[in-house]
């Protein structure tokens, strides 16, 4: 959380990929009573399965008494889609909104990047941009059948986009992310086989990172995240095949933005999300908390790794030029640079 608030942020929704894996009221309890030593204001999400093993449904109910925002199987998909119907039927009863990631295990196989003429020229295999989208159908389409709030998170296809314009033309209460790294990088980056760039979902090619921009731009896509993934170097300093996914994010976010959208657009993006997760929008008046982010639009600089400001230094980001720099945050009476 403390990089969370050197990157510029005073509240964020925490991925459930803790160890243990939060999947009961009394880890969700725990998570919030870690966070308070902190400036920065963490709402966690709970797994969606007991011990995010996709078998079980785990103590939604409970966990969304003790705080929990959402449910999600981190980077896992829900392979049961009887399980994920049940899922959906059951968080209507108390408004939880149930995440599925957006993948096909059987349809990616072995893949480690994305399908493509770059995996073909590298020699990686490859996950075809079908994964993905089998998924978002039949989730959108258990969706339909079911009602109840989805959240398909980092989407990194333009038919994803697509297939979710046309769920919420019907009537669909689905929301959508992509992460900042689909956004900003292709799989050309991944030309000299370096392991920072390997995530998942991969990176795509430039016409989906444009139908993405533009999904953001429309509202299709609702909000963005970091997708901040700390390793250590022993987890990437392998060869790519056996190289964990996964890239720093947070320190990056507003820089990326503000260098894609403008100040307005990226002030906007950072702020949207917090109704999907019933989450209240601070206001700036006399009286009220604080809650501002102390930046510079303007700046322009090259990331090294005196920028990184987690431990871990595995960032895709390292050479990249990107305007907009932030100090640091002041949530309440706290001041965090």
């Amino acid at each position: 959380l403390e990089v969370a608030g050197k990157s510029g942020f005073t509240e964020l929704i925490l991925n459930p990929n803790t160890h243990p894996i939060p999947d009961s009221s009394s880890d969700i309890v725990f998570l919030k009573q870690a966070g308070k030593s902190s400036v920065s204001q963490g709402y966690p999400l709970g797994a969606l399965t007991v011990k995010s093993e996709g078998k079980e449904l785990a103590e939604i109910y409970d966990m969304k008494k003790a705080g929990a925002v959402g449910f999600y199987d981190y980077k896992a998909p829900v392979h049961n889609g009887n399980l994920l119907k049940i899922a959906l039927q059951y968080a209507q009863n108390f408004g939880g909104v149930v995440f599925s990631f957006p993948l096909d295990m059987q349809v990616s196989g072995k893949g480690v990047v994305s399908e493509g003429e770059v995996s073909t020229r590298l020699g990686l295999k490859g996950i075809p941009a079908l994964a993905e989208e089998i998924q978002v159908a039949r989730d959108l389409a258990i969706l339909e059948y079911t009602g109840g709030s989805l959240h398909i998170p980092t989407i990194s296809t333009a038919k994803s986009a697509s297939l979710i314009e046309a769920a919420k033309k019907k009537g669909l209460d689905v929301s959508a992310s992509v992460a900042i790294h689909n956004l900003w990088f292709q799989d050309e980056a991944l030309e000299e086989f370096n392991s920072n760039f390997k995530v998942i979902p991969p990176l795509r090619t430039m016409k989906d990172s444009r139908a993405l921009i533009k999904g953001l731009k429309s509202g299709v896509i609702d909000f963005v995240t970091t997708d901040h993934s700390p390793m250590d170097i022993e987890e990437k300093r392998v060869e790519f095949d056996l190289a964990a996914y996964g890239s720093l994010g947070l320190e990056h976010g507003f820089g990326v933005l503000n260098s894609l959208f403008g100040l307005e657009k990226a002030v906007e993006l950072l702020g949207r999300g917090r109704e999907r997760f019933g989450l209240e929008t601070p206001k700036i008046q006399e009286g009220s908390p604080a809650n501002l982010t102390l930046f510079n639009p303007e700046m322009q600089y090259t990331v090294d790794t005196e920028h990184l400001l987690s431990t871990s230094k595995n960032s895709m980001y390292l050479d990249a030029s990107l305007k907009g720099t932030v100090y640091g945050i002041i949530l309440r009476d706290q001041i965090l640079t």
